[in-house]
């Protein structure tokens, strides 16, 4: 099992939708907005549909991927991801 420190806080829909507003919305992406954090806070949720095709997107591994790890592992983690839709609120 993880240590407490290696797990995340949010679940993995949150932080894809989070990374997606702030390439959006900052002017370090595609954004103008000098300091998007606040906007990203507000706007996350709206990015969650596009958060969870990527992880859909991302179920079956490369075939780097399998040369290090275990694909199965992957799959069932992944799909448990998918699985937990429920978006936190903060």
């Amino acid at each position: 099992m993880a240590a407490e420190q290696d797990r995340a806080l949010t679940s993995p829909v949150e932080r894809i939708a989070r990374a997606l507003a702030g390439h959006a919305l900052s002017s370090n992406a595609e954004g103008d907005m000098a300091s998007a954090a606040e906007a990203v806070d507000a706007s996350w949720p709206e990015y969650s549909d596009a958060a969870l095709a990527v992880l859909r997107t991302m179920r079956e591994p490369s075939a780097q991927m399998l040369a290090v790890g275990d694909g199965a592992i992957w799959e069932r983690m992944i799909g448990a991801a998918i699985e937990d839709e429920t978006i936190t609120e903060s």
